[in-house]
């Protein structure tokens, strides 16, 4: 008797553990979108979108070291280095905005949409215009 009652207990845990609010972590703010500098090339850098993180494929004879990298104008994180060839995995959780607060991930049991990601930028230095790396669109976003 008692196991069947255990059921619906633990699928509830399990259900609101799984949910996430808005990730919000005040102490990770970083500092606003330099809207100053305007994007000045783009470089055949894809950007694919996953549940989870998002995939760097560098398919040009460049490499690109110690840069911020930017999400839709708001959320970033720094980059040590991608170099030519390689293929880049940077997790979602490691972009935050100016107010602390992170894009949203897929997932099944997630609260919100998932932030699409529809412009990603490199920023070289405090003075030089942006480069913008080629995103291609989710499978869902292709589908409608």
């Amino acid at each position: 008797m008692v196991p069947r009652l255990l059921l619906p207990a633990l699928l509830l845990t399990l259900a609101a553990l799984g949910c996430r609010t808005v990730a919000f972590e005040p102490q990770k703010a970083t500092r606003a979108y330099p809207r100053q500098l305007a994007q000045g090339s783009v470089a055949q850098v894809q950007v694919i979108p996953g549940p989870q993180s998002i995939r760097l494929v560098n398919a040009t004879a460049s490499s690109y070291a110690n840069f911020d990298l930017w999400l839709n104008q708001r959320y970033v994180t720094h980059v040590d280095a991608l170099a030519s060839g390689q293929t880049l995995e940077v997790p979602l959780d490691r972009f935050w905005d100016e107010r602390g607060e992170a894009p949203f991930e897929g997932g099944w049991f997630r609260y919100y949409q998932p932030t699409p990601i529809v412009l990603v930028q490199a920023q070289m230095d405090e003075k030089s215009p942006l480069v913008g790396f080629i995103c291609t669109l989710p499978e869902v976003v292709r589908e409608r």
